[in-house]
């Protein structure tokens, strides 16, 4: 049990109207999960308003309400607080409840468009490798060394989030990397957060479903950046053009990382082959199990966060050679002969990189054929443009489902049909059935091709009109290559 008036510290407070010294049991903004004693918090989200919930958590036995705007009706023995900015006074509150575990560990939190899990998988493993105890928050998993911490949020909010730092500091984690998405950003789940530093990885067309336009996307990244304490660090991709946009007004310690650019942290492609990369890094030449460019990016990008956390280059060198990437991303199977790359390439950017760096790596003799679809409510603007590009830099293509979600997935393949050339037209078929579509491709390859599904990567599931059906593109490429090659 906690005391209102400690976890309220540095929340921005309007009014508080009754007992500040009440004990609080937990911290809620769902009123489903109301208890006795608990503290419900009334948040403005995007599609509900908390303020509507106010009297259903009362009467499931919350003592306390934190909301923007007061209700008219009060009742005794409650005590009411307004505050500016509920969801930014969640996070601090959730904070102080936990007695702040952020403090007590090296917590960086990576945002930008592509590379967020890779860089953050890596720095977890890195860390790991030269003995730490660490913590690791991602889309794809939440983890404390090899231990996986059991959570039902994809994208915690600020409570879980420092729940789950609470658990790592009291397991002994040094060190923690964690995700941060622009939604995660904006909706404040950051909050309450102190940060060792902060890195910018790219950023590409993505969310504007969410954001709404490319600026307002930026300044969320941005956002990160803007509210770091003196004492962190702020490390951005020197070649994406809009990495120093994060450095204006930030009072971090600005670094830079990059490949072209002048950059306090720079590597130099020597080698890109399906087996691995040969980068040059201050004059030593070093091999690294990852592939693309994309991945010498968040090779340096790793290296940039780790000495910055006061660790030893040519020790960190050695272990980073050692370690594979994040789990579905350019992951490969080999089988009879071809080779199976699936990837959680879902935008523009992320595809392209893909392509462009198996089109670096091929022979040309062998067909590149690549299944690829979109994901339903969200970004429609970014269709035609994804079947464009895949149609570029593929021999063959099939465009099919990803997660539908709520939206018929034939429209959803018209809507990227419409952005292929004539030319593309020949090499390219539909089929809303994602087995299927892998399935055609296995059929259509020989021997030495190779057999790009991207989309959903890591994903375990299918999300169909609410339903999320078992589907894990490692594991179908695997069966279906076993089904029909195997003669």
């Amino acid at each position: 049990m906690k005391v209102l008036k400690d976890i309220l510290y540095k929340a921005s407070l309007t009014a508080t109207i009754g007992n500040m010294e009440v004990e609080v049991s937990e911290i809620v903004f769902d009123s489903r999960k109301v208890s006795q004693g608990c503290v419900f918090v009334a948040i403005s989200g995007t599609q509900v308003d908390g303020h509507a919930f106010i009297e259903g958590a009362l009467d499931l036995g919350a003592s306390v309400i934190v909301c923007e705007q007061l209700p008219e009706k009060k009742r005794e023995n409650v005590t009411y607080v307004q505050v500016v900015n509920a969801a930014k006074a969640m996070g601090i509150m959730a904070a102080n409840y936990f007695e702040n575990p952020s403090e007590r560990l090296k917590l960086v939190a990576v945002t930008g468009t592509n590379g967020k899990t890779t860089t953050v998988t890596l720095l977890h493993q890195l860390f790991m490798e030269m003995g730490y105890i660490v913590g690791l928050l991602s889309t794809v998993e939440n983890k404390i060394n090899e231990d996986i911490i059991p959570t039902t949020h994809t994208t915690p909010d600020s409570v879980t989030i420092q729940a789950l730092l609470r658990k790592m500091v009291d397991a002994g984690c040094t060190h923690c990397f964690m995700e941060a998405s622009s939604h995660a950003i904006v909706q404040e789940r950051m909050s309450g957060l102190h940060l060792a530093g902060a890195v910018f990885t790219n950023i590409s067309h993505d969310h504007l479903d969410y954001h709404g336009d490319f600026d307002a996307y930026i300044k969320a990244k941005k956002k990160l950046f803007d509210e770091l304490p003196r004492d962190a660090f702020a490390l951005i991709n020197a070649d994406d053009k809009r990495g120093f946009v994060m450095l204006q007004n930030c009072k971090g310690l600005h670094q830079t990382f990059g490949l072209k650019y002048p950059a306090d942290f720079k590597a130099k492609i020597i080698a890109n082959t399906l087996e691995g990369l040969e980068l040059d890094i201050n004059n030593k030449q070093i091999w690294f199990r990852m592939i693309g460019e994309f991945n010498a990016y968040n090779v340096i990008g790793v290296l940039a966060t780790a000495i910055l956390l006061g660790e030893e280059e040519d020790e960190l060198l050695m272990q980073l050679s050692k370690i594979k990437g994040a789990q579905g991303r350019f992951e490969q199977t080999t089988l009879f002969g071809i080779t199976a790359i699936v990837d959680y390439a879902h935008t523009p950017d992320a595809l392209e990189n893909v392509l462009k760096t198996i089109q670096g790596v091929r022979t040309g003799a062998e067909q590149v054929i690549t299944v690829v679809g979109c994901g339903g409510n969200r970004d429609k603007s970014k269709r035609p443009i994804m079947a464009k590009i895949a149609t570029q830099l593929s021999d063959k293509v099939i465009l099919t489902s990803d997660n539908p979600r709520d939206e018929d997935p034939s429209e959803i393949l018209r809507e990227m049909e419409a952005g292929i050339s004539p030319m593309g037209v020949k090499k390219t078929t539909l089929n809303v059935d994602r087995r299927e579509a892998i399935k055609s491709a296995v059929m259509m390859a020989k021997k030495g091709d190779i057999i790009l599904v991207a989309g959903k990567g890591h994903e375990t599931y299918q999300e169909i009109k609410g339903v999320k059906y078992p589907f894990d593109d490692r594991k179908v490429i695997k069966e279906i290559l076993n089904l029909l090659k195997n003669d």
